[in-house]
């Protein structure tokens, strides 16, 4: 098979859109990843743009030995030279030079003639051959530009010594149709394009990028330039993860491949929105939480009897543990019934219909349904029984100067007991003392926190879950007053604890 290239330009155009600046140490963290991932060319900055850029770009030229680093600079000297200086320690060198080719920008932006330009672009790759093998010339806003002028100075700039071209639509302009036909034509007119790779740069200010850029790979491009989960101006730039993905489960019609590790994807997705703050949509294609979450019952149904059915990749080929199935009111009996099975509750048919009414009652009313809301639904119908541990009052004391001290008494089994224990907070401070009132040892695994009601005075609820010898269950408790709701969230689960320790929940399905 072809192989298709990367240049990933998450450090350069991805980096320069709002909100997703990064420093010199987060660059470089992310360009290790990049390299992880297996990208051809990590564009890592623009140097000349600040001190900050170039000694990112330095850096990042100087670690960085599997993949070749690129820098951009306009087509000018300084620019060059400076670009140069940063990446010149690199195990391989890359340099990447643009001018706009568009009438619109020679007109408006430039303020320069064709001849100018045509006569600056060259002089530009001439300058930086002298520094370097390996070199890009882009013709900014390419696909607004003429045709004819477009293929001249890219075969001139072939002739200077580039040995990669980029056509980029810059402003996300083009449709996948006619920008085919632009490398098509390029490919025909260009005498000496055999001497260098085509290069696409789309940008998807018409939501065409990804689109855009396959067809230029299908109509002869070799090297695609994009972004981790698609960031980059205005409205971003070609998604990576969106175009790998294409080519590797769509070889059978467009018989390319790229060398991409296909299992560092999501890594390196999520290792970006830690560095930025900044998430992916969840119906996002490859990354997004939902892109292997499923809740219909049609397609939970068939997902169940073989995967197939409703994945044309598997989770695991980008690095996804596995796919969800997302309980919700558009699920089915037998998705559920396999999520119980899954959290080893084996039911009767009875009880699993009872399970599945409740179920479909409480999701009708809320937005989101969570394990802790189905947990809590088999605790209310298989679960029942009288409450071993029971509050009778609470003191919490706690402040900016205070130690945190809780005052506890319970009813265990008709026996009334009292005693006081300290903590890192107020909670803290009561499980501590709840804890050691009971004689549990039981393991906090998860503790939080939602506001039923809304306003000052709104009423909280908790949800705790609890592990001990093995056995996790979980608690719930609502007040106004959230320190007393996390006691009796966490007397909740205690009880139910106590109750599984004695009646484990086994009864077989019958079909």
């Amino acid at each position: 098979m072809d192989k298709v290239r990367i240049l990933d330009t998450t450090l350069r155009d991805g980096e320069q859109s709002p909100g997703f600046s990064m420093n010199i140490q987060e660059k470089l963290r992310m360009a290790k990843q990049l390299e992880r991932l297996g990208v051809d060319i990590i564009e890592a900055g623009f140097p000349i743009a600040s001190k900050g850029d170039f000694e990112a770009v330095k850096l990042i030229a100087e670690s960085i030995k599997d993949s070749r680093i690129s820098a951009l600079a306009r087509a000018n000297n300084n620019d060059i030279d400076r670009a140069w200086e940063a990446i010149k320690n690199a195990r391989y060198p890359f340099i990447h030079t643009f001018i706009s080719t568009s009438d619109i920008h020679l007109t408006h932006q430039l303020r320069k003639s064709r001849e100018e330009v045509f006569e600056m672009a060259i002089s530009a790759v001439k300058r930086a051959k002298s520094y370097t093998e390996d070199i890009e010339f882009s013709a900014m806003d390419a696909t607004r530009s003429d045709r004819d002028y477009l293929c001249q100075i890219v075969e001139a700039a072939i002739d200077a010594g580039a040995t990669t071209v980029n056509i980029p639509d810059t402003v996300g302009y083009t449709i996948p149709s006619e920008y085919g036909d632009l490398i098509s034509y390029i490919r025909q007119k260009v005498s000496n394009i055999d001497k260098a790779v085509i290069s696409v740069h789309c940008h998807n200010d018409l939501g065409l990028s990804t689109a855009n850029s396959i067809a230029a790979v299908l109509n002869g491009s070799r090297q695609v330039e994009c972004t981790i989960n698609g960031i980059g101006e205005r409205a971003g730039n070609t998604s990576l993860e969106e175009v790998v993905m294409i080519l590797y489960t769509r070889k059978d019609y467009t018989h390319l491949e790229t060398n991409i590790k296909t299992e560092e994807i999501f890594k390196t997705s999520k290792l970006l929105t830690r560095i930025t703050g900044v998430g992916v949509q969840p119906n996002k294609a490859i990354v997004g939480s939902n892109a292997f979450a499923h809740e219909s019952g049609i397609h939970t149904d068939g997902l169940l009897k073989d995967k197939i059915t409703y994945e044309i990749m598997t989770p695991e080929s980008v690095g996804v543990k596995k796919s969800s199935i997302v309980l919700g009111k558009h699920s089915g009996r037998h998705a559920l019934r396999d999520e119980l099975k899954n959290r080893g509750y084996e039911l009767t048919d009875e009880n699993l219909n009872k399970i599945f009414d409740r179920f479909k009652e409480l999701a009708d009313k809320k937005k989101n349904l969570y394990e802790e809301d189905l947990e809590t639904i088999v605790a209310e119908i298989i679960l029942r029984a009288p409450d071993k541990y029971k509050l009778v009052n609470m003191s919490v004391i706690s402040g900016s100067f205070a130690i945190p001290t809780a005052t506890i008494q319970m009813e265990i089994e008709n026996k009334q007991i009292k005693d006081v224990g300290m903590g890192d907070g107020p909670v803290d401070a009561a499980f501590k003392t709840i804890a050691k009132i009971t004689g549990t040892k039981s393991k906090l695994l998860k503790y939080s926190v939602d506001s039923i009601t809304g306003g000052t005075d709104a009423q909280g609820e908790v949800t705790v879950r609890l592990e001990e010898e093995g056995k996790e269950i979980v608690g719930r408790g609502a007040h106004n007053d959230i320190i007393m709701a996390s006691v009796l969230a966490y007397i909740n689960a205690l009880n139910r604890l106590e109750y599984l320790k004695k009646n484990p929940v086994k009864v077989t399905y019958t079909e």
